[in-house]
């Protein structure tokens, strides 16, 4: 396989190739536990790593304490994996970077309101980009807690792994190591990664987990009112439409009290 193009060389030099020769990560001011670097795609090799993952599964406060891996070396941290119904290692998913556009090409709005007109709401017009009040925590805190809740055998993830990956920000992972989780919906996931980056900025989201074909960000600002959730639920269903058309809410109101309201992670699942 080619490899990456020099328009992803362009957005972010990757620093995990370091880590092959240096797996303490020392040199870029970390202190990693054993891990792997992975870089297998659909097509083969990528000829550089994707990813680094730890071998041993995560356990609370993994991810705040890998977070200055984002300044020290432009690498992000995610956990990775932990789903018995799919396929649990990432060295084996779908993985294919060159779908994958760059997330700052795309407008988050326009990402939407095609997607909405393609989706079962058709018929109705596209109501707009929810607006969001001011954080009810720092968007750091609030990941660290929503990763914490999801490893060490009491969340719904069975020992996933913290990964680190090279992206310009959380938003963007996804499309950094060519995620195909919501393929059936859109082979290039950086149109989504366009309305996480939109999300990230009024939501105070971040990437926190990937699984095969599921995707959770933590939310620093949720919604306070039903009338705030119903606005983002609209989103959500362009973003993912098997949240609602797969599941037993039956109407985006209903999805908005349940899922939506006052939450401090969303979960997205694509069939």
């Amino acid at each position: 396989m080619a490899g990456p193009t020099v328009t992803d060389m362009a957005t972010l030099p990757n620093q995990l190739p370091m880590l092959a020769a240096d797996p303490t990560g020392r040199s870029l001011g970390l202190d990693l536990p054993p891990g792997t670097l992975l870089d297998t795609t659909i097509e083969g090799s990528w000829g550089e790593p994707l990813l680094w993952r730890a071998d041993a599964p995560a356990a609370p406060g993994d991810w705040l304490r890998l977070t200055s891996a984002r300044r020290t070396a432009g690498l992000h941290p995610v956990l990775i994996g932990g789903r018995a119904h799919s396929e649990p290692h990432p060295d084996k998913w779908e993985l294919d970077p060159d779908l994958a556009s760059y997330p700052g090409d795309h407008d988050a709005e326009e990402v939407l309101a095609e997607l909405w007109e393609d989706s079962a709401q058709e018929d109705s017009d596209w109501p707009g980009l929810a607006t969001a009040g001011p954080p009810a925590a720092d968007p750091d805190a609030r990941a660290a807690e929503v990763t914490d809740s999801l490893v060490g055998g009491t969340g719904w993830l069975k020992e996933p792994r913290l990964a680190l990956v090279p992206a310009r920000r959380s938003a963007d992972i996804p499309a950094a190591i060519g995620w195909c989780g919501s393929v059936n919906l859109t082979n290039d996931v950086a149109p989504l990664c366009a309305v996480l980056r939109s999300w990230e900025d009024r939501f105070g989201i971040r990437v926190v987990a990937l699984t095969f074909d599921e995707l959770v960000v933590s939310v620093a600002a949720p919604p306070r009112t039903l009338a705030e959730a119903e606005a983002i639920a609209a989103e959500h269903y362009a973003f993912c439409p098997d949240n609602i058309d797969q599941s037993s809410h039956g109407s985006l109101r209903a999805y908005a009290e349940r899922e939506v309201l006052g939450a401090h992670a969303w979960q997205f699942w694509w069939d």
